[in-house]
């Protein structure tokens, strides 16, 4: 071969070698049988999630998984495969296997995610998952619940002394109730 051609190739590799690096999510699928209209609409789908689908050569795939020591990942390049990047984790899994449910044409065979392989069924697993800014928003509702179920308490025990429903002798502070508490574990 010729030399110019060995060195653009090997261009190639390095750049989808970094590329998949750089990625949080990388998913192999095989796209054959679907028509130009769904691969738009796949592609349209994607990009509202921020990845990036792209077909690449199996053989410069291959070589590029191998680089970065997925060896593994090298065994579904076999007939015509797309290559899908996502900075966040789920979002590739997440809108390809949602889409492949529609169109059974689209393959989910292998990805990476953060750095570690995973297979199909770890791939339909993260697709029901919501993206990191939604699981980020169930962490700080988990966080706040307990707060705001304290601050009700507290403003109904004031509302309540206020009207008089409640006397200032019943309620007890926690120090004077933990103390027999204490003193009956004791014996």
């Amino acid at each position: 071969m010729n030399k110019d051609i060995l060195a653009k190739k090997e261009a190639d590799v390095n750049a989808l070698a970094e590329k998949m690096e750089a990625a949080s999510s990388v998913v192999l699928v095989e796209y054959r049988g679907l028509t130009v209209a769904e691969v738009t609409e796949l592609r349209r789908a994607l990009r509202e999630e921020d990845v990036e689908l792209k077909v690449y050569k199996n053989a410069i795939a291959r070589r590029a998984s191998e680089k970065l020591g997925y060896n593994d990942f090298s065994e579904g390049l076999v007939g015509p495969n797309a290559l899908a990047f996502g900075k966040d984790p789920v979002a590739p899994a997440r809108v390809l296997a949602k889409f492949a449910k529609n169109h059974e044409n689209l393959v989910l065979k292998t990805g990476i995610v953060d750095g570690s392989m995973v297979d199909t069924d770890t791939i339909k697993k993260l697709s029901s998952l919501p993206n990191k800014e939604g699981m980020l928003a169930k962490f700080a509702s988990c966080l706040n619940a307990p707060v705001i179920k304290f601050a009700m308490t507290i403003k109904a025990l004031a509302e309540a002394k206020e009207n008089g429903t409640v006397k200032a002798e019943e309620v007890k502070p926690a120090e004077e109730t933990a103390e027999p508490a204490v003193e009956a574990a004791a014996e």
